[in-house]
Order: C-alpha cells, then structure tokens, then sequence
C-alpha cells in the first residue's frame, strides 16, 4: 500500500509539472537497501501584479486555443467563453465519420490547455449573444440549465476582447438544407453521420425493403468539392470498400457515393495537377463526380440541382444520406456586432494588419470569422511621398526611398509580392522601369511619377483563406503582441507610420504558407507544399500521417490518434453506431 500511495504520489506530480517546479529525487543506500526520498516541489516565488488587464477571449477553436496557449504574461486576467469546453482538431473529422479515428482522440479539454499556464484564467460554458463594445461589456447564455430548466445569462466586462468564435455553415438560403442534411463542423456532426452510415446499411439489410429503396438508401450524396467535402467522400469510399462490405456482402453492389460540385471542378483552390489526379481517381473508384451541378432544394428523399452546363436544367437523385460541406457563413451575433462599429454587408469583421477590429481600439478577431483589410499603397500614396521627401524639394531619389524601403515593404506587403513576381530585385528595378533608359543613380521622381511607378502594385492583395492554419498562426502571432505589449509601448518595433508620427508598436501579422493536404483515399495523398512543390500519392498520405500526429496541441491526443491509426491497421475501422 506504501508503494502504490509513492506512486500515486510520484504521477500526480509528473501530470502537474510545470517548468517553474522542480521534482527533487535523492537515492541512497540505507542497512543494504534502496531509500528513495521525495522533496516536495515548491514554487518560486513571484511579486503580486497589480491592477492586472482583464482579456475576455470568445471561442476554443484554432484561433482562440493558439492564443491560450502562447499567452505567456501574468499581468493578464484571461476569461475563456466558448460553448465547448474543449478543443478539436477539425483536419481529422472525417477520419471520425469513418470510424478511423475515435472522437475522444482528437479533442482536449480547455482547462488542461491553461492550467499549467502561469496567466490567471477562468473558464465559462456559454455562448455569447451581444457584444457591447461602447461599455466593454459581452453578454453571454448558459448552454447548463439550472434548477428550474433555464439557461442562465451573465454578462462580463473586458479590458481586451478577443474574439475568435469561427463561422457557421453557409446554406445559401436553400430550402431544405438545414432540415436533411448532415454538417461537417463539430465533433457532434461527425458522430452523427458516422452513427447514420451505419443506419443506413442495417435499413438497407432488412428484408422488407425493395430493391429500389435500398438503392436509395445507400445513395450518399455530399455537396461541396472543397478540401472537406473530397476527404469525406473518400474516407466514406474506404470505409465502404475495405470494412463494410465484408460486413453487409448482399447490399455491397448497391452503395453509390456522388459528389455534387457548382464549379468546374473538385479542389479547385489547389494545383491544376492535384485537382486532375483527384478527378481520374474518383472516376476510378467509382465515386461519381458531378461539377457544374448548384443544388437548388433539398427534400428528405430527393436533391434537386440545376445543371449549369446544359442550360440550366433541374434535375432530382435520390439520396439516403447527404452531407452539405459548401462554405462558411456570419454568426448572427457577430452581424449585430458588425451593424454596431459600421460595418455593414460584410462577410465578416474586418480587421487591420494587427488583428485589430476596425473602428474600435482593444477588440480583436481572428480566424474565420474575421478579415484583414490590407491598406492599399494607392491610398497612402501622398503620405508616403511626404515622408520619404525629407528634403521637402518635391522630388524623390533612388537613395531617399531606398532609406524607407523595408518600412514600406513590412507595411505593404503587396510591394514586395510584385517585385517578386515580377522578377525584379528591388525598388530600383520598379523606379527605372516608370523612367525610362535612366541611369539608377540619377532617378528622381515626382509623386506623379511614384504614382505611375507603384499604380499595379494593389493588383497583388489577396485575401487569406478560412482554415486552421491561418487561424493558429494569427492566435500565436496576437499572443505574442500581448507578451509583449508593455515593452513595445516604450519601444516599438513596427514600420514607420506613414500617416502619422513614430512607429507602429508590432510588425503586422503576415501568414506563412506550410503547404495543405487533400487525402484521396486508398492511403494516397495530395499535398501542395511551399516553393510550388506538389507530391501525390503514398508518400504524401506518410507525411500526413507524421504532420497531423505532430500538430496535436498534447502528448494525450497525440498518443491517442497514433494508436487509433495502428488499431485501423490491424483491425479495421470500427463499424459499431456507439
């Protein structure tokens, strides 16, 4: 009893260790024995914090937990609201519906995030309903009934705001949607339609159903040839093939997986070449692939689509299960929110460089719900000028802007996208190529003529796209703003304010490309990697095996996905409706 209390003892504190204690093991020999002493682990001691900034942090997705968890600064009160009390690595949700991953395994509480943080952070169960940016004031639901079958509203105050709520399926407003199809969002959605997959086989097994209806039933249709809506229909393919007709051998040459498509074609965000070898491998599989197909209703039986190729005909499947993976859409409380700082008939809140939402000044968004609204050097044009000219002859040389250069490339990004893209080595190039045959060292230019040298430069803004990595790095990149918030106040590290005096307090945000993934099925994978790198097949579907294992943010989910992968290996996806 003695050894299993020690051990008890010795687990809890390896659970619980931080990288400010220190477990103390001294070994000795004592009468010919092993003694084994345990120093308690004491903390070092810190000054109290006075007055410390309350940040009121709306979400757990990518974009809140990587905030939670580069949060390093102990003058910070942290208030987490979120209507999950957990973080998921959305990247494996269709591994879920398939059975290849179990949904425990991909998911991580949110306290175990914070708790061995050494920022004072507090955790509530509820979603919000109204921001009140005027008073810094959030008003928030209970998703916990109380005694008396209510859902209790609280309201708290904030000195930062942080939100990183995500979207919502966008529907488009096509009737029947929400009532029959299936979502690809949440853990919840994955559990439900792996629990009806299932359903749909044992239906189509029973004795009484005609062979049209187990047709029917076995018809699964999924709207949407993005990233989600491919992966799913080959994760489905694989858990078809390899398990469920072992399992179900008289309704095996009845399923039928479609894949209905608006565009032209499947991964359409990706390389022309990932998106042709998807499409010949569909065909191959036997997964029916149909682009130019707009689904315009949606009964419990039938999807009716209208057929952009052949002038517009409608046409109606027939379908048992169908998944709507087509978009992402603005929370209603984040329009209202939107409609009160003035920023109306937008997709989602718009921010500056620095996540900072516009029209406001200690509210940030991040992740899908938000956009960044990179200022255009067209815009700013005279200021610059002004700045540059420190003369003030009205003129600018090669030398006074090449002094400017890097501020102006760090506050534009778009500057140094066009000088790469358009082969050039640096401002010297752009400025000779609006003068003319001059020499480099004699070039001056009026602001009429800087107008004319940097007029396409615009032309390279692009928006980022709405996945996890741009949010996790956008939630790293704001945590380490606020680490160091006070020390840039004193000494700011940003570019030159062009329109104003002194410099910006942080460098803007700017997204660093990793690459993406689009797992095909048949352990063959897509990937898209920097430098316009693209690699099909068994070794990539390797490397999405070492990358996602790599990205879970603990050693549990971590430990838990990798086992969930060798347990498929040695027997099969699980196939069960629990």
């Amino acid at each position: 009893m003695r050894n299993f209390n020690f051990f008890q003892r010795f687990s809890r504190t390896f659970r619980d260790y931080d990288s400010q204690f220190k477990l103390v093991l001294l070994c000795t020999t004592v009468s010919g024995g092993g003694l084994l002493a345990y120093g308690e682990a004491v903390a070092t001691s810190e000054a109290a914090v006075p007055e410390k900034k309350k940040v009121l942090v709306l979400g757990t997705g990518w974009a809140g937990t990587s905030f939670l968890r580069n949060l390093n600064d102990p003058r910070y009160e942290v208030h987490v609201v979120s209507p999950r009390n957990y973080f998921a690595f959305t990247p494996l949700l269709p591994s879920v519906t398939c059975g290849t991953v179990e949904a425990r395994s991909i998911v991580e509480p949110v306290r175990n995030i914070f708790r061995k943080k050494h920022v004072d952070s507090r955790f509530s169960e509820a979603e919000c309903i109204k921001i009140d940016a005027v008073n810094r004031k959030v008003y928030c639901r209970s998703n916990i009934n109380n005694n008396s079958n209510e859902k209790q509203d609280f309201v708290v105050d904030y000195d930062y705001l942080i939100i990183a709520v995500g979207a919502q399926v966008n529907t488009f407003n096509t009737p029947g949607v929400t009532e029959h199809c299936h979502f690809l969002k949440e853990v919840e959605d994955a559990q439900k339609i792996r629990r009806t997959v299932i359903d749909c086989f044992e239906r189509a097994s029973l004795p009484s159903v005609s062979d049209e209806e187990k047709k029917r039933i076995l018809h699964f249709a999924i709207v949407g040839g993005g990233p989600t809506g491919v992966e799913f229909a080959a994760a489905l393919h694989d858990f078809v093939s390899e398990d469920l007709v072992k399992l179900y051998p008289g309704v095996k040459d009845l399923v039928k997986i479609t894949l209905l498509e608006a565009g032209g074609h499947i991964l359409s965000m990706f390389d022309k070449r990932i998106t042709a070898f998807a499409e010949d491998k569909f065909q191959r599989d036997g997964i029916d692939v149909k682009t130019g197909s707009m689904v315009v209703k949606v009964s419990d039986r039938e999807i009716s689509t209208k057929e952009m190729k052949n002038g517009g005909e409608i046409t109606s499947i027939p379908y048992g299960m169908a998944v709507w993976s087509t978009g992402i859409g603005t929370r209603p409380f984040i329009k209202d929110f939107m409609t009160q700082i003035g920023q109306i008939n937008r997709r989602a809140v718009a921010t500056d460089e620095w996540l900072r939402v516009e029209g406001t000044n200690n509210v940030y968004a991040l992740g899908d719900c938000a956009t960044i609204n990179q200022r255009k050097v067209m815009e700013d044009i005279a200021a610059i000028f002004k700045k540059t000219d420190k003369d003030n002859s009205g003129t600018l040389t090669l030398k006074e802007f090449q002094e400017v250069m890097d501020d102006i490339c760090e506050r534009y990004p778009q500057v140094e996208l066009y000088l790469k893209n358009k082969h050039m080595h640096g401002i010297a190039d752009l400025l000779k190529e609006s003068k003319g045959d001059v020499a480099k060292e004699s070039i001056e230019l009026n602001i009429e003529e800087l107008k004319t040298a940097l007029i396409n430069v615009d032309s390279e803004m692009k928006f980022l796209p709405a996945t996890a990595q741009v949010a996790s790095q956008q939630g790293a990149y704001l945590a380490k703003c606020f680490n160091r918030m006070e020390e840039c106040e004193k000494n700011p590290e940003g570019p030159i304010r062009f329109r104003e005096e002194g410099r910006h307090r942080f460098k803007p945000f700017r997204y660093k490309h990793l690459g993406q993934f689009a797992p095909l099925g048949g352990e063959q994978t897509a990937a898209q990697l920097p430098g316009d790198w693209v690699s099909i097949g068994h070794s990539s579907q390797w490397l999405w095996y070492s990358v996602y294992a790599s990205k879970q943010v603990s050693w549990r989910t971590r430990a838990l996905v990798v086992s969930d992968w060798m347990r498929r290996f040695i027997f099969g996806r699980d196939s069960s409706q629990i």
